[in-house]
């Protein structure tokens, strides 16, 4: 193997993407933060669930909401879905992998809040049932995607659309935009 050229050809796919989603994504990302800034001054919390590495990114970026991003402010009301093993495996056992996330939607959202599911392929049964069990509370249904969207075009609005099918750079930038949203709201909020 060619480390080199193997080094050189991830970061120009990456570059790639990157370039892509700055691209297409102003306008999304734009009415996302000012959606997530609103509910956040309005009483409402930040709320992200996904599966595997996009579990991983939920923690990840509800902890830089509630803790810290750039610098020490107030904290942000962010939590993930994903952090609960006692809910998680409850719910997975007495009702199905399915209602994993819709299940603690209904015990723990209000319509004042924005829920955020992350999925690189649009397509994970639990996040499309949480998206809409969302909106039936009244909640904004929002989401991180990539390869074209799946079954969550059309049912998480704002929707962040990563144009790339690889799973690897959809995370890259979904961790990416996460980032940018968390810098955008301690600044929209005026809490630098």
């Amino acid at each position: 193997m060619d480390l080199d050229a193997f080094f050189d050809a991830e970061l120009d796919d990456h570059k790639s993407v990157l370039a892509a989603t700055r691209e297409a994504l102003g306008e999304p990302f734009r009415r996302l933060v000012l959606t997530c800034a609103e509910a956040a001054g309005n009483g409402g919390r930040i709320v992200f669930f996904g599966n595997g590495g996009s579990a991983a990114d939920a923690q990840h970026l509800a902890a830089e909401l509630s803790v810290r991003y750039q610098r020490d402010r107030a904290p942000i009301a962010g939590f993930a879905l994903t952090t609960n093993t006692s809910a998680l495996t409850a719910i997975g056992n007495d009702f199905g992998f399915e209602d994993l996330f819709a299940r603690q939607i209904q015990a723990l959202c209000k319509p004042e809040d924005v829920v955020i599911g992350i999925s690189t392929s649009g397509n994970s049964g639990n996040i499309i049932k949480a998206l809409r069990t969302a909106q039936n509370l009244g909640a904004v249904a929002a989401g991180f995607g990539g390869r074209g969207g799946g079954r969550m075009n059309g049912l998480a609005d704002p929707f962040l659309l990563v144009p790339s099918d690889d799973t690897a750079r959809i995370q890259e930038m979904h961790i990416t935009l996460g980032h940018m949203l968390c810098g955008a709201l301690e600044q929209e909020l005026g809490l630098l």
